[in-house]
């Protein structure tokens, strides 16, 4: 794998001592579970599929890396029935590298588009989420800002909060800039970039968001629901956060917002593959589609579920990027050159 991860490999061999062995009689109904999916609202869609089926359901959560090298140096013997993940590159790898099983069902290919599944039935996607910009409201005027290319413009230098580069939602919006503009173009705006930062990358999405209402840099890059859990927040300094800060949709007079998804497949080597097939139907229905919406303020995939979710409303409308989510996948090794290159830590 082109990133640095047997550390997480060897945590997360750790970790899953402590949790449920995955060992369960003949009668037993099971669901084996390996998920990079790290949301506390998710514990409702894991219960409620157990209500509902009697299927328990045995997890273990770690680094997108840590799982898909365990999931290979497990082998034929891995006890996994289900890959979960948060982002459409590291399913592509994940499928390049074998692991999936095709499966055939006429619920997930009638309710998931097209676009955010694989004809082969190997691995679908059950939410998404943008990528926007966060400026600071005094320091950045509207129309200041309008695109992703803007952020390499020089009269940005020492104005910029990212998180690591090597972060796979910041490997995916650079495939997505080298899919649009070619390898060439991409590097230079990385370095361009990484020459108007304000200080090294550190800390998640939520960590940009609040460096820039106190004033550390003016723009950052953060995922939607980051955003809506701030403006959900019960804790009236995470509020006072977002009124400091503005949201902006960025390229959405040319190809649109850069969109991610979060989905997963069955396993070729999964010992309970009826349960892991009723399992990601499941995720495909209202109920956790509504979860998804309301529990971790992502979109639904399943355009016919009425679901709503006010702070992802009142963001406004924008225009998506429907760029192939495959390409995500294909770009992401040279996007990580790219970022190694630059100096994008």
């Amino acid at each position: 794998m082109f990133l640095s991860s047997f550390k997480y490999v060897t945590a997360a061999l750790a970790a899953s001592a402590a949790l449920v062995a995955f060992s369960a009689s003949a009668q037993d109904k099971v669901l084996n579970l390996y998920s990079a999916r790290h949301y506390s609202t998710d514990e409702a869609l894991y219960s409620n599929f157990t209500k509902a089926t009697g299927i328990k359901i045995n997890r273990i959560e770690a680094g997108e890396d840590a799982l898909l090298q365990r999931i290979k140096a497990e082998g034929a013997n891995s006890p996994a029935d289900v890959f979960l993940t948060v982002d459409a590159g590291r399913l592509w790898i994940a499928d390049q590298d074998g692991i999936f099983a095709p499966i055939q069902s006429k619920v997930l290919n009638e309710r998931i588009p097209a676009t955010y599944r694989l004809a082969s039935g190997t691995w679908y996607g059950f939410s998404t989420r943008a990528r926007v910009m966060v400026v600071d409201k005094l320091k950045v005027k509207p129309g200041d800002i309008a695109t992703y290319e803007d952020l390499a413009d020089p009269k940005w230098k020492g104005q910029i909060c990212t998180r690591s580069g090597s972060h796979v939602y910041m490997l995916s919006l650079l495939s997505s800039i080298i899919e649009h503009a070619g390898a060439e173009k991409a590097e230079a705006w990385a370095k361009g970039v990484v020459a108007n930062l304000a200080r090294q990358p550190k800390g998640g999405d939520t960590d940009q968001i609040k460096a820039v209402a106190a004033g550390e840099c003016s723009i950052a890059l953060s995922n939607t629901y980051y955003i809506a859990r701030l403006l959900k927040s019960d804790k009236p300094d995470e509020r006072a956060v977002m009124e400091k800060v503005r949201v902006v949709w960025p390229n959405t007079n040319g190809r649109g917002v850069h969109m991610n998804v979060s989905g997963g497949g069955v396993l070729k080597n999964a010992p309970n593959k009826e349960s892991a097939i009723k399992f990601m139907e499941y995720l495909a229905s209202d109920e956790a589609q509504g979860y998804f919406a309301n529990g971790n303020n992502e979109w639904p995939t399943v355009k016919s579920a009425a679901v709503k979710n006010e702070a992802l409303d009142s963001l406004g409308k924008f225009k998506e990027d429907t760029i192939n989510m495959i390409a995500l996948g294909k770009n992401q090794r040279l996007a990580q050159e790219i970022v190694n290159r630059v100096g994008w830590k």
